[in-house]
C-alpha cells in the first residue's frame, strides 16, 4: 500500500504517516496539492495532509482544494502534538545568535511569533513547504548563518543540532492530519481511537434570509452538535462562501441523511467530506 504525505521526510505529516500506516510504503511528496492529486490520479492509495492547527487555524489550502478541485473522502483523522524547536547546522552551534535569517513552513512560523520576536527580532523570515523542508536546506547550505523551525525527528534526519527547544507560544498545540481516500470506507486501525465525525462542506441558497439559521437547525432540534463552523470564499464574488461542519458523530441511518435532505430542500448543496473515525498520537 502505497502512502502519500507532506514531505519531505521528518515532517510533522510523516509523524502522522508512521503512526497511521506502520510498515507501509510512504511517498513524500512537495505540496499539499501533489499530495491531494496523487490520491485523484491513482498513483497512491491514500494521502496524509494537515487540515487544522490549534493556534492558527485550518489549513486554507486544504479545505479549498477539497471543494473546489476533486471529489475525495475523509477516512481517518489523526491528532498529533506539536512541539516546535530552533535548529541550526552543527557548525553553527556556537554563532547561533548570529543567525541572519529563519526558515519554516508558515504555520510554524506564526506558532513561534512572540519567541521570534523576543529573541531574534533582526531575523528575516522566510516560508519553506513544510519543516522538513526548512531543515534539509539546512543541511544543504552549511555555510550561511540561518536556522530552521522543525520538530526533532527533522533534527534527527538532517544532522542539525537543536539550540532551543519547544518554542511555540502556547503548549497545548496540536494538528489535526486527515487521511484521504477515493472511496468512502472509513480506515480502522487498533490502537489510539478517540471518537467518530461527520464533515460536510454547505453552500447556501442565494438571496435567502436566514439560511444558515435553517440549516444549524436542521441539526440542532435532531440534537446532533457540531465542534466546528467555518466559512471560506466561494470565489465567485464578494460575500460568497461555502462553510464546512464538523459533525460530532458517526453518519447513522435516520438523523443525519434527515437533516441533510431538510438542508437540501431549502436549496442547500451539500459535499459530504466524510464519515469516519478519529485517533490520536498522545
Amino acid at each position: 500500500m502505497r502512502i502519500g504525505f507532506l514531505g519531505p521526510v521528518a515532517t510533522f505529516t510523516d509523524m502522522a504517516v508512521k503512526h497511521l500506516f506502520p510498515l507501509q510504503e510512504y511517498v513524500p511528496l512537495r505540496t499539499i496539492p501533489e499530495c491531494i492529486e496523487a490520491v485523484h490520479f491513482e498513483t497512491v492509495d491514500y494521502a496524509v495532509v494537515p487540515l487544522e492547527n490549534t493556534l492558527e487555524g485550518s489549513v486554507h489550502l486544504t479545505v479549498d482544494y477539497l471543494f473546489h478541485e476533486v471529489d475525495l473522502k475523509i477516512v481517518a483523522e489523526m491528532t498529533v502534538p506539536i512541539q516546535q524547536h530552533l535548529m541550526v547546522h552543527p557548525d553553527h552551534v556556537e554563532k547561533s545568535m548570529e543567525v541572519e535569517k529563519i526558515l519554516s513552513h508558515s504555520h510554524a512560523i506564526a506558532q513561534c511569533h512572540q519567541y521570534l520576536h523576543r529573541h531574534y527580532r533582526g531575523a528575516s523570515l522566510e516560508y519553506t513547504t513544510s519543516t522538513a523542508a526548512a531543515a534539509k536546506y539546512l543541511k544543504e547550505h552549511p555555510e550561511m548563518k540561518i536556522a530552521a523551525i522543525a520538530n526533532e525527528l527533522a533534527a534527527d534526519a538532517y544532522g542539525l543540532s537543536i539550540i532551543h527547544h519547544g518554542i511555540q507560544d502556547y503548549d497545548r498545540n496540536h494538528t489535526r492530519f486527515i487521511v484521504l481516500s477515493r472511496t468512502d470506507k472509513p480506515l480502522e486501525l487498533q490502537s489510539g481511537f478517540s471518537n467518530e465525525k461527520t464533515t460536510i462542506m454547505v453552500t447556501l441558497p442565494s438571496n435567502q434570509s436566514g439560511a444558515l439559521h435553517q440549516v444549524l437547525s436542521a441539526l440542532a432540534w435532531r440534537k446532533i452538535n457540531l465542534s466546528k463552523i467555518e466559512s471560506r470564499p466561494l470565489k465567485t464574488g464578494l460575500g460568497d462562501y461555502f462553510f464546512i461542519l464538523d459533525i460530532e458523530q458517526a453518519m447513522d441511518e435516520v438523523l443525519l441523511p434527515n437533516a441533510i435532505k431538510e438542508m437540501e430542500a431549502l436549496g442547500c448543496g451539500i459535499k459530504l467530506l466524510g464519515s469516519y473515525p478519529v485517533y490520536s498520537a498522545e
